[in-house]
């Protein structure tokens, strides 16, 4: 698939290129700024929050960086309500600070997941950081502390974002069209994204 075919596939664009850049630079020196001093963990929830992280830690001063990945989508479109740890962190964060760096929160469950384990393994602090926040999808009460934009409740690709591992290299943020994961126009009641 080409990225024309990916454009193609976009109802509309809700961030742009350059408004995702605003939003990592204001994100980014509220974080330098809140963590002045202090060298943070940054863990970057893969695969969707990698280019989030790269642009907000441009703004940072000191930041060490690890990855975790969990799952609760499995390929959908809409959460299975049962979280998986796919890829574990390889840095102990016993009495460190911590920043999960998020593509999108939605649902809450994965967000959830990865503060609780954060907690037993004793971290100091916890913040998140995510691109997009859903409110409106949530289920469980789950707090990003620095938020790029808060999205309607849309199906999102682009920046990081997938569908079927399609999409992630737009360089915005835009609403996929229902036919693209929807060929039958199906009336589904929650659709939500949450990489």
């Amino acid at each position: 698939m080409t990225q024309d075919d990916m454009n193609n596939d976009i109802e509309r664009v809700l961030y742009s290129q350059e408004d995702i850049a605003q939003a990592a630079k204001r994100v980014g020196q509220q974080l330098a700024q809140d963590y002045a001093g202090r060298t943070p963990v940054i863990i970057s929830v893969l695969k969707g929050a990698v280019l989030w992280t790269v642009d907000v830690m441009r703004y940072m001063q000191y930041a060490e960086v690890e990855f975790i990945d969990v799952s609760s989508y499995h390929g959908g479109v809409a959460s299975s309500g049962m979280v998986d740890l796919v890829v574990d962190l390889q840095t102990d964060i016993k009495d460190r600070d911590v920043i999960i760096m998020e593509d999108i929160v939605d649902t809450g469950r994965s967000l959830q997941f990865m503060k609780d384990l954060l907690v037993k393994r004793g971290a100091a602090s916890i913040k998140v950081a995510s691109l997009l926040d859903k409110k409106d999808g949530r289920v469980v009460d789950a707090k990003v502390d620095y938020i790029g934009f808060d999205v309607p409740k849309a199906f999102v690709v682009g920046y990081g974002l997938d569908y079927k591992q399609l999409y992630r290299n737009l360089p915005y943020v835009g609403i996929l069209k229902q036919e693209v994961y929807d060929p039958e126009h199906v009336n589904v009641v929650d659709v939500t994204s949450e990489h």
